[in-house]
């Protein structure tokens, strides 16, 4: 997995403008759950976000469907998804303390470039990094982002979850890279079934940065799906590089292991 320090987090919109993404109009209705009132109305959303009423109706069911919002008498409030991803971000901090001697010692085995990151929206969240001796030099750093969709890690987390909330959360045409980087979400839709019937293993194939290659796996942890996933990353032609197969049987039997020290952990809280 890969991030360019260049990329930014795509801002909300201006004011006066609409917005145009489904992500961005998403994005402005949960917003308007802040503050001490948990519950607001149709016309509540509307009038604090400026969108029609009835594109609000209709962006607000299909929250429902999956759980972003929910129903509450005379209106609506956070559903549980919201809850559940407003949790994990507490427990980041734990799961890196605990993932961090176990990216270390990847790196040792295998010369490559290790990686923790997790799912912030339609974007990658790098939450650590260890580069063992000898290892390619790549331009990632801690809290660098990277559209989801042509990360190894990325797509091992969407892979996590339903086509639905992936539906929702990309446009039909996707940002390319690189000429390999997914192009379309009806690509991306095919390639994340492809994750799933390989017990989540993911990989970028020089889709980042033209000469990189990446493999990663999800972390399911605090019965949660994927609460954050491990990559191994170098250049394209790396010598003494173990294949994609055996960097895949490394990565499923480190997050297994990952999966019994982070539920330890949270169990403690």
């Amino acid at each position: 997995m890969t991030v360019d320090t260049a990329v930014e987090s795509p801002s909300l919109p201006h004011p006066g403008r609409t917005p145009a993404s489904m992500i961005e109009r998403m994005t402005l209705i949960l917003d308007t759950f802040d503050g001490p009132a948990p519950m607001r109305t149709l016309v509540e959303v509307a009038e604090r976000t400026g969108l029609p009423r009835s594109s609000v109706h209709r962006i607000i069911d299909q929250m429902i469907r999956l759980r972003w919002l929910a129903h509450a008498p005379g209106g609506y409030r956070l559903g549980t998804r919201a809850l559940e991803l407003g949790g994990l971000a507490i427990e980041h901090n734990e799961i890196r303390d605990v993932m961090g001697p176990l990216l270390h010692e990847l790196c040792r085995r295998t010369g490559m470039v290790a990686h923790l990151g997790v799912l912030d929206g339609p974007e990658v969240l790098v939450i650590d990094k260890a580069v063992g001796r000898g290892a390619d030099f790549l331009p990632t750093r801690l809290g660098g982002r990277l559209p989801a969709h042509c990360t190894a890690v990325g797509k091992a987390l969407l892979a996590t979850l339903s086509p639905g909330v992936v539906e929702l959360a990309f446009p039909a045409r996707l940002p390319r890279r690189t000429p390999q980087t997914i192009g379309s979400r009806a690509a991306l839709h095919r390639e994340l079934d492809l994750v799933r019937g390989h017990r989540g293993v993911a990989i970028d194939r020089a889709e980042s940065l033209a000469d990189v290659v990446c493999v990663a796996v999800p972390i399911r942890a605090g019965g949660h799906g994927g609460i954050a996933a491990l990559s191994l990353s170098g250049r394209v032609g790396g010598e003494n590089r173990p294949a994609a197969s055996e960097l895949a049987r490394i990565l499923v039997e480190a997050a297994d292991e990952a999966v019994c020290a982070v539920n330890t952990a949270l169990r403690r809280r």
